[in-house]
């Protein structure tokens, strides 16, 4: 009996396989740190360093920004200071901006963009994505270097050398400062996470700076426009809670960084590049 039903299982076996080889399609090369459309080290710093530390602009303290870019797959490409030295920005803003570039660049999608800040509100108790910031947890030896990546010296942070650049860091942020990133052919590059100052300063300079990279062409999101911070949220009379209107909202910081988003995404406007009036800010 088994003698005879070999033939069967064989055929049946090469249908399969054939089945599989006929369904399944090619792995498609996502857009990595190689690409020419994103950012080199030096265009980084020289293009946070230009939107960092202006409160009159940004809102919040006017502190010196750390800024991290990843490619599509969420493997870090680079890392910058805004200031003279690593030590001009809060040391732990570092690992927070490239927590928020991978956050970015997880939830966005080709025809869908989100910010690390409209993510605040549903990821909040009895919100309908609590617990996201709970996973993807960051990787400390890729965070902070071991002997396999010739990291942990600090004083290669935030230069071409840094630990995290070409490896995988992890990490999920959910307030303001994360931007994914898309070119003029409105293709998903990757993202990025600004951070050292209030959230929505943060939002504010990552708006700015995502302008400045010309890599703005952003499809719908849930903000308006784009993937832009919402300020919508009110404290519930009941629980004391910050609550959302639209489910996707982020608390007010109250250093003014409500009137200077206002302003900030008046100039700097979505899908056409690098804006002169956002250069003039």
């Amino acid at each position: 009996m088994q003698r005879n039903n070999l033939p069967l299982r064989i055929g049946l076996g090469a249908a399969l396989l054939g089945a599989v080889a006929f369904t399944t399609s090619p792995a498609v090369a996502l857009p990595n740190c190689a690409d020419a459309s994103l950012p080199t080290h030096d265009a980084l710093t020289t293009a946070i360093s230009a939107v960092a530390a202006d409160s009159v602009v940004n809102g919040g303290f006017n502190l010196e920004m750390w800024a991290t870019i990843v490619d599509r797959d969420g493997r870090v490409c680079n890392v910058a200071f805004s200031g003279g030295d690593r030590g001009d920005q809060w040391p732990g803003s570092r690992v927070i901006s490239a927590q928020k570039a991978n956050t970015a660049n997880s939830f966005s999608l080709p025809g869908l963009a989100l910010s690390t800040a409209n993510l605040w509100a549903p990821t909040q108790p009895g919100g309908s994505l609590f617990g996201l910031q709970f996973s993807n947890p960051v990787d400390p030896a890729v965070a902070y270097g071991n002997p396999s990546n010739a990291g942990g010296r600090g004083n290669n942070y935030g230069t071409p050398d840094d630990p995290l650049v070409r490896r995988f860091v992890g990490g999920v942020n959910v307030f303001g400062g994360g931007l994914a990133l898309y070119d003029s052919g409105g293709t998903l590059l990757g993202a990025l996470g600004v951070s050292g100052d209030t959230s929505c300063t943060d939002h504010n300079v990552a708006w700015r700076l995502r302008d400045a990279l010309g890599l703005d062409f952003v499809p719908d999101g849930v903000g308006l426009p784009g993937d832009n911070i919402i300020y919508d949220t009110v404290v519930d009379a009941t629980t004391g809670h910050e609550v959302s209107a639209s489910g996707f909202g982020h608390p007010d910081c109250g250093l003014g960084e409500v009137a200077a988003n206002a302003v900030i995404v008046a100039a700097c406007t979505l899908n056409d590049g690098t804006s002169a009036a956002c250069s003039a800010l």
